[in-house]
């Protein structure tokens, strides 16, 4: 593989298409340290990891074809917040590279724009870039597990592999589903967003999810999904009610067996149709790990895979100049891309860290950015004994997120609320 320039993986194809001037498709890692991060290691670490990491080191070309990855020639900056997380990542900042260091206080933190990779993926870099940190400023050795690689190691060809090519199956599945019920608002100008965070005891969540005999994920989707019926017959006549469903990423490497670093997550929309019966979180719950369990089959995996991959091998669109396929795209996606789903729950799971990293990482935070359509999202991350539940998003309107964490604390889970931006706090 010519490590100097990549083509987009199949998921990030869409990604440069759909773009404006005001939003991007951008997620954020971030770790809190016990202490003050010091700018200049941490700019030591990110020069270290350049090597090991080719895939991520990458700005955004335009060919006269297709978008394509070109390794950059200036190492990125580490530097402090300047504004609020996930700050539109501009046309020209994507041309200098596809993500951004940033450090306030006591936190690191990393903002990729998705062509680069999912969440798997970042989180990899995120956890390789603290452990070096770590190591430049307390002197320790950390040992490469767990998610940390050995930033002197050679990266392996199949780290940069577009698994969707591989995986996809014979024939394609219809993408055919019902609308969903749409969340609004007044949308904020400038596209400035606003994060509640709730932060809870993983013990506690975890208690309540095997107690309705789901996982974290499932449970917290039950939840949602009682939310959102529930706001959908507050504001919507009966007549013109939909269904209501969450969209979960589910991360491919688990079911093909891979540890690409590129993107490898499809979606898929869970949910009920309100209008059937009055369900309740346990009622929920079993909905969720039905509807999972008929789709989460290698086999149909490998069909939805197909859908995306057919389009793309076709020689007829390959050879369709490139404004010409970001008009098409965009029709596309305007069309259906978003009505399938009311809100995406993004789960990074709970997030282990090599001993040596524990003493001095107090907690870890998975933000995603809002939808270019629908206005609230949430995403979730674990460490420790707390895991973080980050609502996000661009109108000013805090019903979602009001109804929901209150439904967490009336099921007997403690909420402790964050409101603001996770670096600039209103408690």
């Amino acid at each position: 593989m010519n490590r100097k320039w990549m083509r987009l993986d199949n998921a990030a194809l869409i990604f440069p298409a759909i773009r404006s001037r005001v939003w991007v498709n951008t997620f954020r890692i971030s770790a809190d340290l016990t202490e003050a991060v010091d700018p200049a290691l941490l700019q030591q670490a990110v020069e270290d990891l350049a090597p090991r990491f080719p895939s991520l080191y990458v700005r955004l070309g335009r060919g006269l074809f297709w978008y394509f990855l070109e390794q950059v020639k200036k190492l990125p900056q580490a530097r402090p917040e300047y504004a609020f997380p996930l700050t539109h990542m501009s046309a020209a900042e994507q041309k200098r590279c596809c993500f951004r260091v940033l450090y306030h206080e006591n936190r690191i933190a990393v903002e990729f724009f998705h062509v680069l990779t999912d969440g798997s993926g970042g989180l990899v870099y995120v956890k390789t870039l603290t452990s070096r940190y770590l190591e430049l400023k307390y002197g320790i050795n950390v040992t490469p597990e767990k998610g940390v690689l050995d930033y002197k190691a050679q990266p392996a060809d199949w780290e940069m592999e577009d698994v969707f090519q591989r995986t996809s199956g014979k024939y394609a599945m219809s993408r055919r589903e019902e609308t969903a019920y749409r969340l609004s608002g007044t949308r904020e100008p400038g596209g400035e967003r606003h994060i509640i965070t709730g932060i809870v005891s993983t013990g506690k969540l975890l208690e309540a999810a095997r107690a309705c005999g789901t996982t974290v994920t499932g449970y917290l989707s039950a939840v949602m999904l009682e939310t959102l019926a529930e706001m959908q017959a507050c504001h919507v006549r009966e007549a013109r009610r939909r269904p209501v469903k969450i969209t979960v990423p589910i991360n491919l490497r688990k079911v093909f067996g891979t540890d690409t670093m590129r993107n490898f997550t499809l979606a898929l929309n869970i949910g009920v149709d309100p209008r059937l019966k009055d369900y309740r979180v346990e009622d929920l719950c079993r909905e969720y790990d039905r509807q999972m369990a008929l789709e989460m089959a290698p086999e149909k995996m490998a069909a939805r895979v197909a859908a995306n991959v057919n389009l793309q091998r076709l020689m007829s669109i390959r050879l369709v100049p490139l404004f010409l396929k970001n008009l098409i795209m965009r029709l596309v996606y305007n069309s259906v891309g978003e009505k399938k789903g009311c809100i995406n729950i993004s789960n990074l799971g709970r997030v282990d860290l090599p001993e040596e990293m524990k003493p001095y990482v107090a907690r870890v935070d998975f933000v995603i950015g809002t939808q270019a359509s629908y206005p609230n999202n949430c995403s979730v991350a674990s460490y420790g004994e707390v895991s973080c539940i980050n609502m996000i998003r661009n109108i000013r309107e805090t019903e979602l997120e009001r109804r929901f964490f209150t439904r967490l604390v009336k099921r007997g889970i403690p909420v402790y609320i964050e409101e603001g931006t996770p670096d600039r706090k209103e408690d």
